[in-house]
């Protein structure tokens, strides 16, 4: 009976299919509209992503630089060659300002080549690039055919009203305001490269004393306008206990120093002694770490007297907040001292805020008040994960290690802003591993560079404000 019902259950079904079948029906469909070209599409977007990657601002930027470059290099060696027909001094400073002049020369020299290399490129770049371009115009040209609903046309047409509503209120204003930079940007405009080295010497020092500092005064006394400092760190590179100048870089090139050198205390150190290499002259005073403690100390040249200030709570000293990268970590650089357009600076780091890179104004007040700490800002840069700082119009630039050869200038703090850039790209060609000093010199926009023993310099290079 079972097997039955089932045979008879399967003939139902059977029929019901076959019914079903006989009442289907099916239809084509018919479209006069072309195929949305997919490939295409993505054939212009890979060439545009191409050609973006090819033409980046880098390589404008490059040339730029170079321009600019020889436009501030070609004025110095003009000066440089009227000092040297000045020069009658036993015909010592003649021959080596007459050395500088020749490395200026070859210098300048080089920077045409590259000028030259980069012109051409950039020629056969650019012609390339019309040709890829045409050819993008021409394909977009036939995907806009597939814009049937005339949402692209309608944007272009809206763009053209816009500019022309933007052309018309800028006819109705008869009576435009003049244009004012603000009060915050650099003088200089914005600091794009460097190039160099320009100068390259250990002076009278030898290879024994690695750490120590150079430069200039940004507020010097009247006739001391050409004159070059330097402090020299002992061989244990920790504190130096004196500071020696001299009259002029060819005086610093070969050792003469001039008779204002002063020893700030005798060689045994004490809590007045200099610790690390940062340190800045500023104004006839120098300021640096004072030794074995965690307070800024400033030594008038001219009355001999050394005032300090106390530095917040939690800051780290004594070699415990040092410039680092991954194999070497620059001893007793828990303080870096930096000058700028608008006076000194105190970069530094504290417990409290996690090691990473505090920055403080260093109000001056003279002749015997003590200095202070102003204004304070806390950024978020890691200070043992940087190398070196130094400052530019108001604003902080930290260097890390590339290799022996290479340090890049990553890191940028805009303390009229606030605002924090890590991708900064400014590399430095270096003379020797390490930079245990560095500072910029508002003066003639140089940054001074200590390593090994060695004294470099190098041209900041400025894009003009328009």
């Amino acid at each position: 009976m079972m097997k039955l019902d089932t045979i008879i259950l399967l003939c139902f079904l059977f029929n019901t299919t076959q019914q079903l079948n006989l009442n289907s029906c099916a239809c084509d469909l018919t479209s006069k509209e072309k195929a949305f070209p997919h490939e295409t599409l993505n054939s212009v977007n890979d060439n545009a992503l191409n050609c973006s990657q090819t033409v980046t601002a880098q390589k404008a930027l490059e040339l730029e630089s170079l321009l600019l470059g020889l436009k501030l290099r070609l004025p110095q060696l003009l000066n440089d060659v009227s000092i040297l027909e000045k020069e009658d001094d036993g015909e010592l400073y003649g021959v080596v300002s007459l050395q500088v002049i020749e490395n200026e020369l070859i210098e300048i020299k080089n920077m045409i080549d590259r000028l030259n290399r980069t012109t051409k490129g950039h020629q056969q770049l650019t012609a390339d690039s019309n040709q890829q371009l045409a050819h993008l115009r021409e394909e977009l040209q036939e995907l806009e055919q597939y814009d049937t609903l005339q949402v692209e046309m309608r944007r272009k047409d809206n763009q053209r009203l816009k500019r022309a509503l933007d052309e018309c209120r800028n006819d109705n204003d008869h009576n435009p305001q003049p244009t004012h930079h603000p009060d915050n940007v650099c003088p200089h405009g914005k600091f794009v490269n460097i190039t160099g080295p320009r100068f390259y010497s250990t002076g009278e020092s030898t290879v024994n004393h690695k750490y120590g500092g150079w430069g200039r005064d940004p507020e010097p006394e009247l006739g001391k306008e050409n004159w070059y400092w330097r402090v020299i760190l002992n061989v244990n590179n920790i504190y130096a206990n004196q500071i020696s100048f001299y009259s002029s870089l060819s005086s610093l090139t070969v050792g003469v120093k001039t008779p204002d050198n002063f020893i700030i205390h005798p060689s045994n150190p004490t809590t007045n002694t200099i610790q690390g290499p940062n340190v800045v002259l500023y104004g006839g005073a120098l300021f640096y770490n004072c030794y074995n403690s965690d307070r800024l100390c400033r030594y008038n040249i001219a009355t001999k007297t050394i005032s300090t200030v106390q530095l917040p709570k939690g800051a780290r000293y004594n070699s415990k907040g040092n410039f680092c990268h991954l194999s070497e970590c620059y001893s007793y650089t828990d303080m870096d001292l930096a000058t700028d357009e608008s006076g000194v600076w105190l970069i530094y780091s504290t417990v409290q805020h996690f090691g990473n890179l505090v920055l403080s104004k260093v109000d001056i007040t003279f002749p015997d008040d003590p200095p202070s700490l102003n204004q304070t800002w806390h950024t978020s840069v890691y200070k043992q994960a940087v190398t070196n700082t130094f400052m530019a119009c108001g604003v902080l630039y930290a260097t890390r290690y590339i290799n022996q050869d290479m340090e890049e200038i990553f890191y940028s703090f805009d303390t009229s802003t606030g605002v924090e850039r890590f991708n900064v790209g400014i590399f430095i060609k270096k003379m020797c591993p390490n930079i245990y000093f560095l500072n910029y010199s508002p003066v003639d926009q140089m940054l001074h560079v200590y390593c090994d023993a060695y004294m470099v310099s190098y041209m900041v290079l400025f894009e003009e404000i328009m």
